[in-house]
């Protein structure tokens, strides 16, 4: 025979073929790189171009003179493989061979390494198996180590079988977003198609950037007459199922076989029938709810979770009615997460917990499609339970709240109706409370105003939800730096509860307690504790005194006074009640905290003994951050004290470090106009106004006290406060008093 020779026929070159970063390069460096570089695994998830990309570098090494024979084989099958070795067999060694067993074993005993009978070069081959269903279909049939040949594969699959000491991986990721936005607009062009580049931008993002989707919606595109735009808003719809909006199998680009969607149900299938059989579809399910960008594995080992997977596996075979399956364990879905990795349908990687479950955008949405009717609504409340049974009470792990707020945000942008049904989900109301916690008011505040317009609408005004968001609102209103706003929500909130409910219901108590808070924040102490003296009456009648909501506002009362003016009065309280606490509630409960801290403040303020409350806060920081974590409010109001008493103790280059480290984490999770903020800013001036100059101290007063005044307003407390700082620092260096 001559050569070079070629079996098989390559897939044709896509239209509009984009070279990939850093991939091409990684295969032709690999060439007389040992053994390691003579068989290359190219794994991906279905669509991701690996077809393309191995015929690619086929085509060119032909091209090139760099191979005597390329050999192409279609692997989805061993009886394929077994045929394709079977015809190169046939036309490389002369001769029909009758059994295609016999005749591939003889073409793979060929390509081992063997110096020519005649003394010439030996032959140098490549061979390229695409689309390796199942490691296993492979064995006995590998081509061989060579010197002078190379295997390429092509799988979505990534079993240890797939690699070894004469195998490497090379993992085939997405486009790029710049490489997707170019394809698009290469693509629509050929077509005499042209959009505008930020719709370009955003198509290629609502598609995950995956190459096989780009093609198959630019094909849509052109022939449906859609602009982006409104392709865009059709994807967007829930309504809409995805392969609606692919071509049909005779309209599919490039020669292409299947639509997306069908790739990826031809590797769930295979998932699904993977010991423990039928758990794949329903983990994937519970997954395909969530934030695409990553979720915690425990999430789905939950007790709702396995609960769920239990229940999907009892409604399907061989179970039924009369044979219900065994409790579905944690081991079991675990497993099963590793097998979805394995095919390439999610990402498990363990040593990143927090996003140890990734899935891409588009196999979430196929997989959503695919769910039975009214399926929907049991998968989205199993993975609302699973969120709120991995939630902690308390967010110490800033990272993870974030990680857990993006997934529950993810399951109600997707299964939003499934959350009120049949009623109100309390993931609703976790989400904007660790939205707060977090620092981010302003998000929670803006979260509840809607939540409570939500809840107006399906529920009605007088359900214990709606009264409850509203109460939520104005927690969070305060704290986004309106207390005036969140005493005129409480109270009119209050009017409607005693109507509804009565004065002696939890309901309005807990209003009460809310009430007589920001009421003092809003500048009415004198107020505030009017409101608690009369809470704490009606509580010690109807709960005792030992009732945490009691000692709660026996708490916030003698805190009031104190701050009303009567420091002994107030330390004298907390200092009765903080025995109480630890017994009742706990040392590390954070109201007991909080007492601690109230108790050295306002026994410095009555005694004047700073550096006792120095000790006092220095000791308590430590158990505030570890319990409530470094960025809980509690925490931060601690070290802002810490800092100001540091300063009056003459400790001013501690106070100025303490104030700077926290005016940092102030702005990073505040933002620079939070009224905590501002003072901060105020307290480090104020400090720094020790040791620098008086007339540029004066200048960042002035500064200050306008950008209060337009943020805050001018009867701001903060705004009052440092307005109070400013004239006694022009007091103290005999410059004008503050206007």
């Amino acid at each position: 025979m001559s050569w070079p020779h070629q079996t098989g026929v390559l897939p044709r070159r896509a239209d509009c073929f984009r070279h990939r970063a850093g991939l091409a390069e990684a295969l032709d460096t690999a060439i007389g790189n040992g053994t390691a570089g003579r068989c290359q695994v190219l794994s991906g998830v279905g669509g991701v171009g690996k077809t393309q990309l191995a015929a690619h570098h086929a085509r060119c090494a032909w091209q090139a003179g760099e191979v005597d024979l390329l050999v192409w084989v279609t692997a989805s099958s061993r009886e394929a493989v077994i045929a394709t070795y079977a015809q190169a067999a046939e036309e490389t060694l002369g001769g029909p061979l009758s059994d295609p067993e016999r005749a591939a074993s003889a073409f793979l005993a060929w390509l081992h390494p063997r110096p020519p009978a005649d003394g010439s070069n030996a032959c140098r081959w490549l061979v390229v198996l695409d689309d390796v269903a199942d490691p296993g279909h492979l064995r006995g049939l590998w081509p061989p180590s060579n010197p002078s040949g190379r295997t390429l594969v092509t799988t979505r699959r990534r079993d240890a079988a797939l690699t070894g000491p004469e195998r490497s991986l090379v993992e085939v990721g997405l486009f790029t977003p710049a490489e997707a936005t170019t394809y698009l607009s290469d693509t629509l062009a050929v077509h005499g198609r042209h959009e505008a580049p930020e719709q370009l931008v955003a198509l290629a993002r609502d598609l995950g950037c995956l190459p096989l989707a780009l093609s198959q919606a630019a094909a849509y595109l052109i022939d449906a007459d859609l602009d982006c735009a409104a392709y865009r808003t059709r994807l967007a719809d829930r309504n809409t199922t995805l392969n609606t909006l692919l071509p049909d199998p005779s309209g599919l680009p490039d020669d292409q076989a299947v639509t997306v969607t069908a790739a990826w149900s031809l590797s769930l299938d295979q998932a699904n029938r993977t010991r423990p059989r039928n758990l794949a579809r329903p983990v994937l399910q519970l997954a395909a709810m969530l934030d695409a960008n990553g979720l915690p594995t425990r999430v789905l080992t939950s007790p709702p979770a396995l609960a769920y997977l239990t229940d999907q596996r009892a409604a399907t075979p061989p179970y039924g009615h009369t044979c219900e399956p065994p409790q579905t364990t944690a081991e079991e879905t675990t497993g099963t997460l590793r097998t979805l990795h394995r095919l390439n349908l999610i990402d498990h990687t363990p040593k990143s917990p927090h996003r140890a479950i990734r899935v891409h955008q588009l196999i979430q949405r196929a997989v959503r499609d695919n769910l039975p009717a009214g399926h929907i609504e049991s998968c989205a409340r199993a993975a609302a339970d699973a969120l709120m049974a991995v939630w902690p009470e308390v967010d110490r792990d800033t990272a993870l709240a974030h990680v857990l707020r993006a997934n529950a945000e993810t399951l109600r942008g997707v299964a939003e109706d499934a959350l009120w049904r049949p009623g109100p989900h309390p993931l609703l109301l976790r989400t904007a409370q660790s939205l707060g916690e977090s620092g981010q008011v302003t998000t929670a505040r803006d979260y509840l105003r809607r939540l409570v317009d939500t809840s107006y609408s399906r529920l009605g005004p007088d359900h214990p939800h709606t009264l409850n968001a509203r109460r939520n609102l104005a927690w969070w209103q305060g704290e986004a730096g309106d207390p005036t706003g969140a005493v005129a929500t409480l109270t009119g909130l209050l009017s409607h509860q005693r109507q509804l409910l009565g004065p002696d219901h939890p309901g309005p108590l807990s209003t009460r307690s809310d009430l007589g808070h920001w009421q003092r924040y809003a500048g009415d102490t004198a107020g505030a504790v009017t409101t608690f003296a009369l809470l704490l009456t009606d509580q010690q009648r109807l709960l005792g005194p030992d009732h945490p909501d009691t000692l709660i506002t026996r708490h916030a009362l003698a805190h009031c006074q104190a701050r009303n003016g009567d420091y002994a009065v107030g330390a004298k309280g907390l200092a009765e009640l903080l025995p109480r606490l630890q017994e009742t509630l706990g040392a590390e409960h954070p109201i007991t905290l909080l007492t601690r801290h109230d108790l050295a403040f306002w026994q410095s303020k009555a005694s004047g003994d700073t550096t006792r409350a120095v000790t006092a806060l220095a000791q308590l920081l430590p158990d505030m951050e570890r319990v409530l974590g470094p960025e809980h409010h509690h925490a931060q109001i601690t070290r802002s004290n810490l800092a100001n008493f540091q300063g009056e103790a003459g400790d001013v280059a501690g106070a100025v470090t303490t104030l700077n480290a926290l005016l940092a984490d102030r702005k990073r999770i505040l933002g620079a106009e939070h009224p905590r903020t501002l003072l901060t800013c105020s307290d480090l001036i104020r400090w720094q106004a020790h040791t620098e100059d008086p007339t540029r101290a004066s200048e960042a007063f002035t500064e200050l006290l306008e950008k209060m005044q337009q943020v805050l307003g001018p009867d701001h407390p903060t705004t009052l406060k440092t307005r109070g700082y400013l004239a006694r620092f022009r007091g103290e260096t005999g410059r004008a008093a503050a206007p």
